[in-house]
């Protein structure tokens, strides 16, 4: 049976919003009892996609709710409001070893929510639509100020909450891969925390010389307060022994 005459009703309410922010899935004009899959589709910046789904059964006003229902199937089960986005994976066919990260954090995360009639597991492209929207999940709030770091041989952006401060500071470092990766330093300060993203294995000195950075290379000062007393200055530090343990 197509639902197409019913005209469903699918919303997203915040369409643009944080990452982490939680939002609210509304599928209305259902027929009571109505089996339907919920579907979300994200092209990383790789070209790579991902999806989640759930499987859920409408009320008897004809309605579901992401945030209060439960799923019954899918990458995720039971209620979990941000299921669609914790929960997706590599499209069926995609090599191994992918990483989902948001390489440009002045672009937002675009997801493409659809529902689809009955419990599907494969194949949306061939499944009946019902209805569709096209949703933005940002890294960097508005507001937010990203300040490249370009003194002497360091690879590092600054993340600076909006308004005046002061702030708490983070030092973001990553892992084994290397390169700058600035993602997690933005949502932070979207948040209020002062975050500095920081290569450490693949910096400028080190693609120079070859050398592994020392202590001194963890020394940083910016002009903008980021710890409450400070007079003109804030300043982020780490060592090595602390950097082991991240």
């Amino acid at each position: 049976m197509s639902m197409k005459p019913l005209c469903v009703k699918l919303s997203v309410q915040p369409s643009r919003g944080l990452v982490d922010e939680k939002f609210t899935v509304l599928v209305q004009n259902l027929l009571p009892g109505f089996q339907l899959t919920v579907h979300a589709l994200h092209q990383c910046e790789d070209g790579h996609s991902w999806e989640a789904f759930a499987h859920y059964t409408a009320d008897a006003t004809g309605t579901v709710n992401v945030s209060q229902d439960p799923s019954l199937d899918g990458t995720y089960s039971g209620v979990e409001p941000m299921g669609l986005l914790w929960s997706l994976r590599p499209v069926p066919g995609s090599k191994s070893g992918l990483r989902m990260r948001k390489k440009n954090v002045q672009t937002p995360m675009v997801v493409t929510i659809s529902v689809y009639q009955g419990h599907q597991m494969e194949g949306f492209l061939d499944r009946v639509l019902l209805a569709s929207v096209v949703v933005e999940r940002w890294y960097m709030a508005p507001g937010v100020r990203r300040v490249p770091i370009t003194d002497g041989k360091l690879t590092a952006t600054l993340f600076l909450p909006s308004g005046p401060g002061p702030f708490p500071g983070l030092l973001d470092l990553w892992g084994n891969g290397g390169k700058l990766v600035e993602y997690r330093a933005a949502l932070l300060a979207s948040h209020g925390i002062a975050s500095m993203a920081l290569d450490y294995l693949t910096p400028q000195i080190t693609k120079e010389t070859g050398k592994i950075v020392d202590n001194d290379y963890f020394e940083i000062k910016h002009t903008d307060k980021t710890t409450p007393g400070s007079s003109s200055k804030g300043q982020f530090a780490a060592n090595n022994r602390a950097m082991l343990r991240v």
